[in-house]
């Protein structure tokens, strides 16, 4: 199995800029960057160092979004927005577009943001079908205590599947925050397998004895660790409880084609630029075992 491997940027390698960024990825065998935006200066600093796009950032669409605003006006108004950025993108070539979907109000519940969505989303994905663009959705649940996100779990995937069945709108695969869930992170590629547009190399540790002490609950104190809630913590690949094999042998039965995305979110791995630098030689070289 040969398989490219990517990265999303992570903050202090970000800092450098795109054109110390790429050179130093393409130096350690990356293959693939993941961007939040694309333009003609991002381009030309990848291509130059052997490098390729990945997913990019839909604008206005990771993370608390006017897409999900209770305001029709404020959502006409993204979903303008970012069609015009599907057009400029498949300009320049790029294909995969990256979605976080927090509802602009986090409050709000998620069979109520379905319903916005459904109104919504309709129009965004014909214009991906138009650009020949594939979106992504990513699982992060969204901030405690309401996770809002939509696109987390198997129920609310397969209802907005079944509302809009296009390959141009599918799934960021990325087991970490299923295993945080408690989903079964293998069946959900049996499952939604047809729908995986992206692939996120990001692991979860469950940290049992912090488990008996906050159950599935945030810590109310504090958690012992960034990027954890209490009970569990995300890691680089191959420190977590993910078993990549098993991931890759189903990616290929499913006839995934795209890269495994490093995204570097764990404690060992942050806070300056050579920690980052060693989080993600240190994932790559897990994830090569099995993708190359």
């Amino acid at each position: 199995m040969n398989r490219q491997i990517g990265m999303r940027i992570p903050p202090k390698l970000g800092a450098e800029g795109i054109e110390s960024l790429a050179k130093w990825a393409s130096s350690v065998g990356i293959d693939v960057i993941d961007v939040p935006y694309f333009n003609e200066e991002v381009k030309t600093a990848l291509e130059t160092n052997g490098l390729e796009v990945g997913s990019i950032d839909g604008l206005g669409a990771v993370g608390q979004t006017k897409l999900l605003s209770s305001d029709e006006k404020v959502r006409l108004q993204a979903v303008e927005s970012i069609n015009a950025q599907f057009s400029e993108i498949a300009s320049l070539g790029g294909r995969v577009i990256f979605m976080c979907l927090v509802p602009e109000d986090i409050t709000m519940n998620r069979k109520e943001a379905f319903s916005i969505w459904r109104e919504t989303f309709p129009t965004i994905v014909k214009q991906a079908e138009k650009e020949n663009l594939y979106i992504a959705l990513e699982g992060w649940p969204g901030p405690a205590p309401y996770y809002p996100t939509l696109g987390t779990t198997p129920e609310m995937l397969r209802a907005m599947f079944n509302e809009i069945p296009s390959k141009h709108f599918g799934l960021n695969y990325d087991p970490s925050h299923l295993v945080r869930l408690g989903i079964d992170h293998l069946r959900v590629l049996t499952e939604f397998g047809d729908c995986v547009n992206y692939c996120h190399g990001k692991d979860t540790e469950i940290l049992h004895e912090d488990l008996y002490e906050y159950g599935i609950l945030a810590a109310t104190f504090g958690a012992k660790y960034d990027f954890s809630e209490g009970s569990w913590r995300y890691t680089i690949p191959g420190q977590g409880e993910v078993d990549w094999g098993k991931v890759a042998v189903r990616l290929d039965k499913i006839g995934y084609q795209g890269p495994v995305s490093i995204e570097l979110e764990d404690h060992r791995y942050w806070g300056s630029l050579e920690a980052e630098r060693q989080g993600i030689i240190k994932a790559k070289e897990h994830l090569s075992i099995y993708f190359k």
